[in-house]
């Protein structure tokens, strides 16, 4: 039966095609559009006569393809019921939802097409020519958006502020969650500012003391920024303003101390003349801290033979102080057994004792007084 269809069809000149579902196709004859044809079976007496065919689908939603836009653009009657054209004015974003779903966003002055049958389809508008703040409604609505999509996001993350500039100009701070933009024409930029407290670390300053040894200092600044707007439109950097100021102090407080002096006090680094900078720039400085004191290799070499000298110093006088005090007590002993003859003797009977615990054996002769009347003389 397809055999003698076939057969019948190029005998009298017939083509047939067949669109399947979510399928469009535009035919032409003799270089004329026809129509667009949805699914089915479509004949065409096609005899002596240029026929073609143009296969769309409709799945993805925008009908992008130039053919379809010369189609309704000259042939608007035959893209009815098919295709769908969405326009915006100049100061005005469009919004298109397909099944109530964000389908896209569209720029001012822009010209979308859409598959009709790929819907359906809802289209919001707004007016962009003053506020450029997606509506809250719309902009919960965008997830994330996508490199094509005129919006711009602003992540401001728990204590952080975030001021908004538009074409260079500051017009308002935000606050901490997202922010959706249009980015329509005007410039949309933000700058975050942190308004926790925070540490900003001076490494490896080098300076001159006052007897001109040089040394390097490690130097902590704890700060906080009062005012977001302050510090960032007052200064180009106020981190690196903070940082510059911290260095002066730093200089002006070293600078005219000695070196001993440094190393033996616990310095304060004045923070006066840093608060007094950073104020106007909303920027509130509570602490300079001195953390680390680094010198040259052939002054520590120096310092460590001047402690190792004062050291050996002190150590000869605590000996010399500690042999008076053992003559002393050699003094103050040989008054006693001077006045006290008894006390002498338990001496005696003492030195006799630790003597006899040194031989083998001690032979006594003439009694025990005589062994203390020989020591006697022995001592006399």
């Amino acid at each position: 039966m397809t055999l003698l269809r076939n057969f019948a069809d190029a005998l009298l000149g017939v083509t047939r095609i067949v669109v399947n579902e979510g399928e469009r196709a535009l035919v032409s004859l003799d270089g004329r559009y026809k129509s667009l044809y949805g699914p089915g079976e479509h004949t065409f007496i096609t005899r002596n006569r240029k026929f073609s065919v143009l296969w769309f689908a409709i799945s993805g939603g925008n009908a992008t393809d130039a053919p379809l836009a010369t189609l309704l653009r000259e042939r608007p009657e035959l893209a009815e019921g098919h295709l769908m054209e969405v326009r915006t004015e100049p100061g005005e974003a469009a919004a298109i939802f397909r099944d109530g779903v964000l389908f896209g966003l569209m720029k001012p002055d822009a010209r979308s097409i859409l598959w009709v049958d790929a819907g359906p389809w809802t289209v919001e508008t707004v007016d962009v020519t003053g506020d450029l703040r997606v509506p809250e409604m719309l902009a919960k609505r965008i997830v994330k958006p996508r490199v094509t999509d005129p919006v711009k996001r602003i992540e401001v993350g728990q204590s952080q502020v975030a001021v908004l500039f538009i074409d260079g100009v500051q017009t308002d701070t935000l606050g901490a969650g997202a922010h959706i933009f249009w980015s329509v024409g005007p410039k949309v930029e933000a700058t975050l500012i942190d308004t926790r407290r925070m540490a900003l670390e001076i490494a490896a300053q080098e300076l001159l003391t006052r007897d001109r040894v040089t040394i390097r200092v490690n130097l902590s600044v704890v700060y906080r920024v009062a005012d977001p707007v302050k510090a960032v439109t007052g200064a180009r950097d106020f981190a690196e303003t903070l940082y510059r100021e911290a260095q002066f102090a730093l200089r002006r407080t070293l600078g005219t101390m000695t070196l001993d002096r440094i190393l033996a006090e616990k310095v304060d680094i004045d923070p006066t003349s840093v608060r007094e900078t950073m104020a106007p720039l909303g920027v509130e400085v509570s602490e300079l801290a001195m953390k680390d004191v680094i010198l040259p290799g052939e002054m520590r070499a120096i310092l460590n033979q001047v402690v190792a000298a004062e050291k050996e110093a002190e150590a000869n006088v605590i000996r010399r102080r500690e042999e008076t005090n053992a003559t002393r007590s050699l003094l103050n002993t040989a008054k006693v057994m001077a006045e006290n003859p008894v006390m002498l003797r338990l001496k005696e009977l003492e030195a006799l004792q630790e003597l006899a615990g040194k031989v083998e054996r001690l032979t006594v002769h003439n009694g025990t007084d005589g062994l203390m009347n020989d020591l006697v003389r022995l001592r006399g």
